[in-house]
């Protein structure tokens, strides 16, 4: 079983003028939200590690995990709003965030409920800002700390300036997990930001260098890289007919969990792949994106519109 662990939200879209405002479409979100649902659809056994609100938003996402077949027995009900993002899609399908999220329950996670987590689970992926606020960031890298050396570490941050703009936190929260984490993924944009105008290929190595296994980098439209101790692969992006880009980090992300879990790769020891394989999953994971991509807002794909193993 994989433990996601981080935010659920509602990310909200114009969707239409009335005569007094706006027509607003609230669709089920979060990065870590997104790669559970994610992974449920691609056949892989999950659990939803996150505080949901008790507010209707969060009944809704909540009935959505599970209508997915996500295991929500770790997301506790809390006392405190859903987040909301605002998503303003540009020209180019490229979206735009503000978030309003001061106090809510994805941002409250008691330690309580990551003290135990399913016999069944061998892999926690973690990712986007539940990584640098707190209380959500110490509960999980105490989580992290406790388990990294028994479970494989998956993680991509997923960076969110739009709700913790100090780029040193974020830095500080990569660099600490580099050494605990088996696959780290990135997006170029995230890296431009994080560290300017260093060379992707250079940060991923240093990663490697920390001790992660598999190391990748996407670039949107210019598709995506990988690297281990022993080989590197680059892919282009499939063509696709773009709808928006929202989801599409995520549902790499979950596809290459799932492309290693079908290959029995998800153990430690287990993710240094060769060029041919690294060159497969990332064909694999970014054609999972090119559907995402392809539909409006995170509506990740299933395994049977997929190549079968």
């Amino acid at each position: 079983m994989i433990v996601v662990c981080g935010e659920a939200l509602m990310d909200v879209f114009a969707a239409g003028e009335t005569p007094a405002g706006l027509l607003l479409d609230a669709r089920c979100g979060g990065s870590p939200f997104n790669v559970a649902i994610g992974l449920a659809r691609l056949g892989r056994p999950v659990a939803y590690l996150g505080g949901l609100s008790a507010d209707a938003a969060g009944r809704r996402l909540r009935a959505a995990l599970a209508a997915e077949g996500v295991d929500t027995r770790l997301a506790p009900e809390l006392d405190a709003p859903t987040t909301l993002v605002m998503v303003d899609v540009a020209a180019d399908g490229r979206p735009g965030y503000r978030f309003l999220g001061t106090g809510a329950a994805d941002r409250l996670l008691p330690a309580s409920a990551a003290a135990a987590l399913p016999e069944a689970a061998r892999v926690l992926q973690l990712g986007s800002y539940a990584l640098v606020v707190e209380p959500v960031a110490s509960v999980l890298r105490a989580l992290v700390e406790r388990e990294h050396r028994r479970l494989v570490v998956a993680c991509d941050p997923n960076v969110r300036p739009g709700v913790e703009p100090d780029v040193a936190r974020w830095r500080e929260a990569l660099e600490w997990m580099a050494p605990r984490c088996r696959l780290l993924k990135a997006s170029d944009e995230d890296l431009a930001w994080l560290y300017p105008g260093a060379d992707p290929a250079d940060v991923a190595r240093g990663w490697l260098a920390a001790g992660v296994e598999l190391a990748v980098v996407t670039r949107g439209e210019r598709g995506a890289s990988a690297w281990t101790a022993t080989a590197e692969a680059h892919r282009p992006a499939p063509p696709v007919a773009l709808a928006d880009t929202v989801g599409a980090g995520d549902t790499v992300q979950a596809a290459l969990l799932a492309w290693l879990a079908e290959r029995d790769r998800l153990q430690p020891g287990g993710l240094s792949l060769e060029a041919a394989e690294l060159g497969a999953a990332l064909g694999f994971a970014l054609g999972a994106a090119a559907l995402t991509c392809s539909r409006r807002g995170a509506d990740l794909p299933r395994r049977a519109e997929l190549p079968p193993a």
